[in-house]
C-alpha cells in the first residue's frame, strides 16, 4: 500500500469520526451551542481542555522552533505551560462562580458597561483571529505533505471540514471531538518519539533520551547535537541566552497570555460546578504534560537527525551530494517547504550558519552560502519520515497534526462566533432576540470567521507558534488585566478598566506592526524586525508583558481618578472571590 493511501486512511478517518460525533452531538439551543449545556465532566473537559490547548503551534511548531533555537527558544516551553497554571488556579474558577457565556459577557457585567462589554469583543476579536491564523497555517502545512494538495487547498479542506463539525455541534459537538482529538494527537505525537529515541539513545522514554547517551557516538546526545552544530557556525544548542530582560518578558507574556485567551476559558463554563472547574483544571494539566515533556526531546533529535542527514559522517567535512538526498527531502521539497540552491555549483548540499562569525571557515571550504532552507513547522511532522520509521507511523502523525490545528481553531472560532453572536447582537443590537435566531446569529458568525481564518491563514506573517505568540501577546495586554482586576479588585471602575484595555491593546498592537514591517513609519524606512532597532533589546513576541503593565497602570491611575464602582459590584466581586456555589450559566 502506498504512503498516500495510509495518509488518506488515517487523516480521513479522523475527519469521519469527528464529523459523526458532531451530528450525534448536535447543539439545539444556545446553551447548548455556547457552553455544551453546562454538564461535561471535569476528565471529559481536562482532555477537551489539553486539545483545545496543544494547537498547530504545540504539535507541529513548538518543537520546530526549540530545534531551531534551542535553549533560547524552550521559553515557549516554559510560558505556554506556566501560563495554564495561572489560568487554572487564578481565573477559571472565579470566572466559572461568575455564571456566564463569554469573557466579554464578565467584563460587559463586571464593570457595568456595554461599552466595557464591546471593547472586549474587539480584543477578543483582534487576539482570535490572530491566533486562528497560525492553525490554519499549520493545518495547510500538514496537508500539503501528507494528502499531497499545495497549502491553499489544505486550507480548504481544513475549512470544509470545521465547518461541517464545528458549525453544527458548537460546543457540544466541539467538546466531544476534541476528545476524541487529544487521543489521536497524543498517540500520533508520543509513538514516533518512542521510535526515534530508540533508534538514537536506545531509551525508549523520550525526555530521558535526550539525557541519555548517543548510540553511534557514544557521548551524551546533547554534546553530540552541539559537536555537529557548532562545526557549521551555529551557536551550541544549549547555549544560554544574551537578552534575559527579553527572554524573562517573553516568557511572562505567553504566561499571562495563556490566561487571557478567550477559547480556553470558555472551556471552564461548561462544567456544572466551580469544584468540576478546578478538577478539570487538574486533568488538563495532566493530559497537557505528556505532550509538553516530550516536546523537548523530539526537537532535539529532530535537529540531530536533520543535520546528520545532510552530513552524513556527523561532521562539515563531507556535505551529502544533491543527486543522493534521501526520499523525505524529495518529498518535501515537493511542496516547496524545502528548498535547495546550489550556491557553489558542487552538487552538495551546504547547510550552515553563513553569517559573517563563519564566513572566512565556509570561504575555506569553497562554500559560497547556505543552500538548504527548510520551514521549521515540518520537522516534527518530517520526523518519521528522517527516521525511516513505518509508513503507519507517518500516516498516524499526519492526523495528529491535523487534530491539533483544528480542534484549536474550532474553539478560536467558537469563542468569535459567541463573541458575534451573544455580545454583539444580542447583547448590545438585538436584546430581544430569541433562542432559535441567536443559534442561527451564532452559525452564521462561525461559518464567516472561517472564511476569513482561512483567507489569513493562506498568508500567514510567520511561522506557525510566532504567529501564536503574537496572539498570545495581544490577550496578555487586553484581556488578562481587566480579568484579574475585575476579580481581585473591588475600585477599578467601567472607566478605567476601557481606558486599560484600549491602551494596553494600542500600544501592544502599534510596537508590532512598526517592529515587524508593517506599518510604515514617515521618516524611516521601516524599522527592520532585529535586535538591533527593538527598544531595550524588547522583541514584538515579548513586548505584550509590557502592554500588559500599561493596561494596569492606566486602569488604576483612571480608576482612582474617577468615582468608586457600585456598591452591588463592589459586593459581586466579594462573591465572586470566594466561590462556594455551582453559579449555572445563564443567557443573558
Amino acid at each position: 500500500m502506498s504512503q498516500f493511501a495510509i495518509n488518506l486512511i488515517f487523516v480521513g478517518g479522523s475527519f469521519l469520526l469527528y464529523i459523526g460525533i458532531a451530528i450525534w452531538a448536535k447543539a439545539g439551543s444556545t446553551k447548548d451551542f455556547y457552553v455544551a449545556g453546562g454538564g461535561v465532566h471535569p476528565i471529559t473537559n481536562g482532555a477537551a481542555i489539553g486539545a483545545d490547548w496543544m494547537s498547530a503551534a504545540s504539535f507541529i511548531s513548538m518543537a520546530g522552533l526549540i530545534a531551531a533555537g534551542g535553549y533560547a527558544n524552550s521559553t515557549f516551553l516554559m510560558g505556554w505551560t506556566g501560563g495554564y497554571v495561572l489560568l487554572a488556579m487564578l481565573l477559571a474558577p472565579y470566572l466559572r462562580k461568575f455564571g456566564k457565556f463569554t469573557v466579554p459577557e464578565f467584563i460587559g457585567d463586571r464593570y457595568y458597561s456595554s461599552n466595557a462589554r464591546l471593547v472586549a469583543v474587539i480584543c477578543l476579536i483582534v487576539a482570535s483571529v490572530t491566533y486562528v491564523i497560525g492553525q490554519m497555517a499549520g493545518a495547510g502545512v500538514a496537508f500539503s505533505r501528507f494528502l499531497e494538495v499545495d497549502a491553499t487547498m489544505g486550507l480548504i479542506i481544513a475549512a470544509v471540514v470545521v465547518f461541517m463539525y464545528a458549525v453544527l455541534g458548537g460546543m457540544k459537538g466541539i467538546t466531544y471531538t476534541q476528545v476524541a482529538q487529544y487521543c489521536v494527537l497524543i498517540v500520533a505525537y508520543t509513538i514516533p518519539a518512542v521510535f526515534i529515541s530508540l533508534q538514537l539513545t536506545g531509551n525508549p522514554i523520550p525526555g530521558l533520551g535526550m539525557f541519555s547517551t548517543h548510540t553511534e557516538s557514544g557521548l551524551p546526545l546533547l554534546t553530540k547535537l552541539n559537536q555537529v552544530i557548532t562545526d557549521l557556525g551555529f551557536n551550541e544548542y544549549t547555549a544560554d541566552v544574551d537578552n534575559k530582560l527579553n527572554m524573562v518578558l517573553f516568557t511572562l507574556s505567553l504566561m499571562i497570555g495563556t490566561a487571557g485567551l478567550p477559547h480556553v476559558i470558555i472551556r471552564f463554563f461548561t462544567v456544572p460546578k466551580v469544584a468540576d472547574a478546578r478538577w478539570s483544571g487538574g486533568w488538563a494539566l495532566v493530559f497537557i504534560a505528556l505532550l509538553y515533556l516530550t516536546a523537548p526531546a523530539v526537537a532535539s533529535m529532530a535537529r540531530l537527525n536533520l543535520m546528520t542527514t545532510i552530513y552524513p559522517d556527523g561532521t562539515a567535512s563531507a556535505p551529502i551530494e544533491y543527486e543522493a538526498r534521501p526520499n523525505w527531502v524529495k518529498e518535501w521539497e515537493v511542496t516547496g517547504l524545502i528548498k535547495f540552491e546550489d550556491k557553489n555549483e558542487d552538487g552538495r548540499i551546504q547547510l550552515y550558519n553563513d553569517s559573517e562569525a563563519f564566513k572566512a571557515e565556509a570561504d575555506s571550504r569553497g562554500w559560497e552560502g547556505n543552500e538548504l532552507t527548510v520551514n521549521r513547522d515540518i520537522l516534527v511532522l518530517a520526523n518519521p519520515e528522517i527516521a525511516n520509521l513505518p509508513g503507519w507511523v507517518i500516516g498516524l502523525i499526519a492526523a495528529g497534526g491535523l487534530a491539533a490545528a483544528l480542534s484549536t481553531a474550532a474553539g478560536l472560532l467558537l469563542a468569535i462566533s459567541s463573541a458575534v453572536s451573544h455580545d454583539l447582537i444580542k447583547g448590545r443590537f438585538n436584546p430581544n432576540i430569541s433562542d432559535k435566531g441567536e443559534l442561527m446569529a451564532a452559525r452564521i458568525s462561525m461559518a464567516v470567521a472561517i472564511v476569513v481564518a482561512t483567507y489569513l491563514g493562506a498568508n500567514p506573517p510567520g511561522f506557525a507558534a510566532q504567529v501564536v505568540a503574537l496572539a498570545f501577546g495581544i490577550a496578555a495586554a487586553s484581556l488578562f488585566p481587566a480579568l484579574m482586576m475585575g476579580i481581585f479588585s473591588k475600585r477599578v471602575n467601567n472607566k478605567g478598566a476601557i481606558a486599560g484595555m484600549l491602551s494596553g491593546l494600542t500600544f501592544t498592537l502599534v510596537y508590532i506592526f512598526v517592529y515587524k514591517g508593517w506599518l510604515f513609519i514617515p521618516g524611516t524606512n521601516n524599522l527592520a524586525d532585529t535586535p538591533e532597532n527593538w527598544v531595550l533589546g524588547i522583541s514584538p513576541l515579548s513586548i505584550g508583558a509590557i502592554g500588559a503593565i500599561v493596561n494596569f497602570a492606566v486602569a488604576f491611575v483612571v480608576s482612582n481618578a474617577t468615582e468608586e464602582p457600585p456598591v452591588e459590584i463592589q459586593e459581586l466581586v466579594e462573591s465572586v472571590r470566594y466561590p462556594r456555589g455551582a453559579g449555572q450559566a445563564s443567557d443573558h
